[in-house]
C-alpha cells in the first residue's frame, strides 16, 4: 500500500515498543556512521549489550572520537574507532581490509549526505542528495566485502549474522521511468549530469532509498537456502538528524516545522536498525531466517512499497543487482570471487 499523509503521521505518532536487548558477549558489530544521529544512537544501545568488540565506522576521525566519547560516558562501554569515507572507493576497501578475516556478527550500514547541488566524488559519482556512491554503491561494497567475515562469525559462533542497511519510508514514493528503463545501464545514466537537475535532486534521496530496499531483497534472494546470513533493511522514520544540514534556508525552515510537529528523536529512529538487527525477538535461532531481506519500520516487519514488490519491482531489483556488481567489480575484483563463492 502507498503511503498517504495521514498514514505518515499516524506511523510517525505511533507508540513505539522499548528497544530490542540481546546477549552480545563473545559478538563483534559494526556500525558504520556512527558519529552522529541514528548511527550513533544504535551504537550505544549495542554498547549497553556488552559485545566483545564494537566498531564504529565515521568519517571525520575527530567526531568518531567525540561519538566514541559519548558511548563510553553514557554506556562506560569503549567502542573501536575505524575511519571510512563513503564518497571514496579507496577507503571503503582499506575499511574491510583493516577487519581482514575477523567474524562480524552484526553490520550495520548506515551513512548518508545530502548536498544542495551537482557535485562528483573522487571516483566519479555524484554527491548530491545522499549520492549514488555514498548511499548505495558504497554501501553495497562494504556489505559485499565484509560477507567472508559474516559467515565466519556464523561458524565461530553456530549464530545467523545480521546485515542492517538504513533506507528510508520515502522510497515508495518513486518508480523509475522508460527513460531511466530503457538506457543500457540505469545507474549510469542516474549518474549523469543530465539526469542531476534541481527537478530529479527533490527525489535523489528518494532514488538511493529506492536502491537500498532493492539491493538487499536482491542479496537475500540470491543466498542460498542453506546461508545462515539474515539481510534487512530498516526505515527509522522521519527523524531529528543532521543529514539535512546541506539543505536551502527555506527547506531547512521546512524540515525543522516537521520536526517540531512530528520527527522522532534519534534514539527512537535507532530502534528500527535493533529491531532488524535483533528481530524478532532478540534471541538467535532458525526462526529468525524469516527475517532475510525483509523491509522493517515502526518496529515490525513491514510491507514495502507496491513498486518494489510488483512484477516490475522483482525485475529492476535483478536489474540494480547485477549494474551494482558489474561497477564494483571494476574497483573491487574480488567482489567477484566473493559473490560467487557465498551467493
Amino acid at each position: 500500500m502507498q503511503p498517504t499523509v495521514m498514514s505518515f503521521v499516524l506511523g510517525q505518532w505511533k507508540r513505539l515498543p522499548a528497544p530490542l536487548h540481546a546477549d552480545l558477549s563473545g559478538k563483534t558489530v559494526v556500525v558504520v556512521g556512527a558519529n552522529s544521529g541514528i548511527g550513533l544512537e544504535t551504537a550505544k544501545h549495542f554498547a549497553q549489550m556488552r559485545p566483545e568488540r564494537l566498531v564504529i565506522a565515521c568519517r571525520s576521525s575527530a567526531k568518531g572520537r567525540t561519538a566514541a566519547e559519548h558511548i563510553a560516558r553514557d554506556t562506560g562501554y569503549s567502542a573501536e574507532l575505524q575511519p571510512v569515507d563513503l564518497a571514496d572507493f579507496a577507503s571503503v576497501k582499506a575499511f574491510a581490509a583493516q577487519l581482514k578475516d575477523d567474524p562480524i556478527d552484526i553490520l550495520v550500514a548506515n551513512a548518508g549526505v545530502v548536498q544542495p547541488e551537482y557535485l562528483t566524488t573522487k571516483d566519479g559519482w555524484e554527491q548530491a542528495d545522499t549520492s549514488l556512491q555514498v548511499n548505495h554503491l558504497s554501501t553495497a561494497l562494504i556489505c559485499l566485502l565484509l560477507l567472508p567475515n559474516m559467515h565466519k562469525a556464523a561458524q565461530v559462533h553456530n549464530s545467523h549474522p545480521r546485515l542492517v542497511t538504513t533506507t528510508s519510508g520515502l522510497h515508495m514514493r518513486v518508480r523509475f521511468g522508460e527513460d531511466l528503463l530503457s538506457t543500457p545501464s540505469l545507474l549510469h545514466t542516474l549518474n549523469s549530469p543530465e539526469l542531476c537537475t534541481s527537478e530529479r535532486f527533490q527525489v535523489r534521496y528518494h532514488d538511493s532509498k529506492l536502491l537500498n530496499v532493492l539491493f538487499i531483497r536482491a542479496l537475500a534472494a540470491h543466498l542460498p537456502a542453506t546461508s545462515p546470513l539474515v539481510p534487512a533493511c530498516a526505515c527509522p522514520g522521519y527523524c531529528v538528524s543532521e543529514i539535512r544540514r546541506n539543505s536551502a534556508f527555506s527547506d531547512k525552515v521546512v524540515y525543522k516545522l516537521l520536526e517540531l510537529t512530528f520527527g522522532r528523536t534519534a534514539e527512537q529512529g535507532s530502534r528500527q536498525i535493533l529491531y532488524a538487527a535483533l528481530g524478532p525477538d532478540g534471541r538467535d535461532g532458525h526462526h529468525v531466517r524469516y527475517m532475510r531481506g525483509v523491509y522493517v519500520a515502526h518496529s515490525v516487519v513491514s510491507e514495502p512499497g507496491d513498486y518494489v514488490i510488483s512484477r516490475e519491482g522483482v525485475e529492476l531489483q535483478e536489474r540494480i543487482w547485477r549494474e551494482t556488481l558489474d561497477i564494483l567489480a571494476e574497483t573491487a575484483p574480488e567482489v567477484r570471487r566473493i559473490v560467487n563463492e557465498f551467493c
